[in-house]
């Protein structure tokens, strides 16, 4: 793939995933865009929850399969390098947009809070959980993740390094600040209604499977660093502990 080619392929797979994440979070907040959790007519409750399930299940195989190792190492033999994390992105935002388009409303009621003083609360803090999550981003390499920096890189011809083991920001008190932000985002809400609830504990069921595999990919890559860190900074709920390296740690001797 010519060097051009590749850096605009990666601009619009950037592109179409932070659309889908714009529209993520009218879509769980149920405001601002044409088709949200609670919005629609409702079907029978049955072939609803059949096909949500079904949406959500391709989300969680989609983005457990590509994100493994042995996947990344057999697909780069098909897509180049230098564009495999933007394919990986075009491929989840992909799948996120068709939850969108295949979301059935189960609108049965679960919870509602009245009370104009703590609905705002929660409304506020299902933000700040999207806020969390965005910015945790940065506190890694935003374009890293998203495929920019490897793009770019292969455009000026460089080459880039293995991302380095590194802890800032909220991630010296928690170790995965991204999924916490999706869970608060997710959970915190005035009204939860029967499709907000599957949606909210299938995601949460996913992540915590996710971050197993994860964890388990983090190790077998940064060995005794992560070992370390894993045992001083909680997963997801932050308990008082951070992080403090010890001698040895921070160059992965100890």
């Amino acid at each position: 793939m010519g060097k051009k080619l590749a850096f605009l392929y990666g601009i619009v797979c950037y592109v179409l995933f932070l659309g889908a994440f714009l529209y993520a979070i009218g879509f769980v907040e149920n405001f601002g865009v044409p088709k949200t959790l609670d919005s629609g007519q409702a079907g029978a409750l049955l072939p609803s929850l059949l096909i949500d399930l079904l949406a959500l299940g391709i989300f969680a195989i989609q983005h457990s399969v590509m994100a493994r190792p042995v996947f990344k190492r057999l697909w780069t033999k098909v897509v180049p390098e230098p564009v495999e994390r933007s394919t990986y992105v075009l491929f989840a935002s992909a799948v996120l947009i068709a939850i969108f388009w295949l979301w059935r409303p189960l609108p049965g009621v679960v919870w509602s809070v009245e009370e104009t003083g703590w609905a705002g609360m929660l409304t506020g803090l299902s933000f700040a959980g999207w806020g969390i999550v965005l910015v945790s981003t940065y506190m890694i390499s935003h374009t890293h993740l998203f495929g920019l920096k490897q793009a770019y890189a292969h455009l000026r011809g460089e080459s880039l390094k293995p991302p380095k083991f590194q802890v800032t920001g909220f991630y010296r008190y928690i170790r995965h600040p991204i999924m916490a932000g999706f869970l608060v985002a997710f959970w915190a809400t005035p009204r939860m209604t029967v499709g907000h609830l599957l949606f909210a504990a299938a995601t949460t069921g996913y992540i915590l499977i996710a971050l197993q595999l994860e964890e388990r990919d983090l190790l077998a890559h940064f060995g005794n660093r992560y070992r370390a860190y894993r045992e001083q900074v909680p997963k997801l709920v932050p308990l008082g502990r951070r992080w403090s390296p010890r001698e040895g740690q921070a160059d992965g001797t100890a």
